[in-house]
């Protein structure tokens, strides 16, 4: 019986590497595109840096278990605040908290508010030169605004779970991109200058939050005309049988979307390209071109992340 358990143990934790979020692949993807958005007097420090800017955009969700507070900043579920709730949320932080509290804030998610703390911490490291914290913040930063463009990182039915459509978190931001971003325009004209960066953050979650209807609705419409055995195939990822959404399933539901998960990642990349400029202007645009790496970054291979927006809210 103890054998059978682990068996079982064993076959779930491989099935659920299937659900992973943004996922690794949209993630590196985004903030690799975004570096090509920058002006001269930036784009020279990030490319000597993109290996670093492209890797390390995974950390935050990489310590989504060891850091305390760290689930809340990639999220925020929107309706758990009721009718227009949008309209209503308090844009900068302290009214925030002086109207729900930091620990209703916190349970709900923060990502706009995040968003914006992160971009002034970037600021003060370009004030300062810090090569490092430049870099590391870069990375999170840009991790932090994509997730801001998910539409269910916006909703408490992040993973389909309250409408019976558990495991949609993962096809919409991993499977979708990886099958199909090949063939996506990622062209965002260069980054530009925002006025004000805590508006801007607050704009992501609005648009993506407006699509949170049609992601739940088109993929419940599909699956009453799939048979379960074509929902889903079995498929082999670093040497590990997984359950995956199949490809005919992911392509209509991917055509039903109509360029939605396209036009999400286009935005993250303008984004994050935009924050990325406006911290530098802010911190007076230093030089960059001086600061050289006090060390070389080479890639390490990377495991798959499973769905962690899902477990921490489970």
């Amino acid at each position: 019986m103890k054998k059978l358990f682990f068996v079982l143990l064993g076959i779930f934790i491989l099935l659920s590497l299937a659900s992973m979020k943004w996922g690794f692949f949209a993630h590196q993807k985004i903030n690799r595109m975004a570096v090509f958005t920058l002006p001269p007097e930036m784009i020279g420090f990030y490319k000597m840096n993109l290996n670093y800017i492209e890797e390390r955009s995974v950390n935050p969700d990489k310590r989504r278990h060891t850091s305390k507070n760290e689930a809340a900043y990639h999220y925020l579920d929107v309706d758990e605040y009721g009718d227009s709730a949008l309209f209503k949320l308090p844009r900068y932080w302290k009214k925030a908290v002086e109207k729900y509290g930091e620990d209703t804030l916190l349970s709900y998610g923060v990502v706009p508010w995040h968003i914006f703390k992160v971009k002034n911490q970037l600021t003060n490291a370009f004030k300062k030169r810090d090569l490092e914290k430049i870099l590391k913040l870069s990375a999170d930063l840009g991790h932090y605004v994509a997730d801001a463009n998910v539409p269910l990182h916006t909703t408490k039915n992040y993973n389909g779970q309250l409408t019976n459509q558990k495991g949609i978190h993962g096809l919409w931001e991993a499977r979708l991109p990886e099958l199909f971003s090949e063939n996506y325009d990622f062209y965002t004209g260069p980054a530009t200058y925002l006025e004000n960066p805590q508006l801007e953050a607050w704009k992501a979650v609005e648009n993506a939050h407006k699509a949170v209807d049609s992601v739940l609705l088109f993929e419940k419409t599909l699956t009453e005309d799939f048979d379960q055995d074509k929902k889903y195939t079995f498929e082999n990822r670093n040497g590990t049988t997984i359950k995956a959404y199949s490809k005919d399933f992911s392509k209509t539901y991917h055509q039903l979307l109509n360029g939605q998960v396209e036009k999400r990642m286009k935005a993250s990349i303008k984004m994050v390209g935009d924050f990325w400029y406006t911290a530098w202007v802010d911190a007076g645009q230093p030089d960059l071109n001086s600061l050289t790496s006090k060390y070389t970054y080479k890639k390490k291979k990377e495991t798959p992340l499973i769905n962690d927006h899902a477990s921490e809210h489970d």
